[in-house]
């Protein structure tokens, strides 16, 4: 998960602050989709998440408990992994989850990861905010702008799955 954490840059997110001990990135997306719709999708990771951003090579081994204290975990044969912990679950409206993704575990790194759902028109706006703190060996460098690109294809992918049923991009 490191290696395609770190090698992976696709459109960008923002990062909106950073600084030697954190960061803070924000996204908003529009999703063709009642706000229900949408947090239905949110919260089923394995139809939408990159498999190239998990430990065990499949998204189809993520879950995501959809209230206090649930789990968004992966879980296959011969290993587990508790990505974050969910502490606001409101349907439709928030999702707030604790904790360290990929090599952030591994740091003295904690954050907030929060998804807000707000109708628009017919559609959702669909806003990350994901602020991370701590201390990380060698320093914060590069990774602000490396979980931006993760997290800006996330939440692309969320938008064309619930759009289209698929999470992949058109083929040209």
């Amino acid at each position: 998960m490191l290696l395609a954490f770190a090698s992976f840059n696709p459109a960008r997110a923002d990062v909106v602050e950073s600084g030697a001990s954190g960061f803070a990135i924000q996204r908003t997306v529009h999703v063709a989709a009642a706000p229900e719709r949408v947090y239905a999708a949110l919260t089923n990771p394995a139809k939408w998440w990159n498999s190239e951003h998990t430990f065990s090579g499949s998204a189809a081994n993520m879950t995501l408990e959809a209230r206090a204290g649930g789990c968004f975990c992966e879980i296959w044969n011969g290993g587990s992994v508790q990505h974050l912990v969910v502490v606001q679950a409101v349907p439709g409206k928030t999702l707030r989850l604790r904790g360290a993704l990929g090599p952030f575990q591994g740091q003295g790194m904690d954050g907030a990861l929060t998804f807000t759902l707000k109708q628009s028109g017919e559609g959702t706006d669909l806003t990350l905010d994901n602020t991370m703190g701590g201390f990380m060996k060698g320093g914060i460098g590069k990774w602000p702008s490396l979980a931006d690109g993760m997290l800006a294809d996330q939440m692309e992918r969320l938008k064309r799955y619930v759009e289209t049923g698929s999470p992949e991009a058109a083929k040209k």
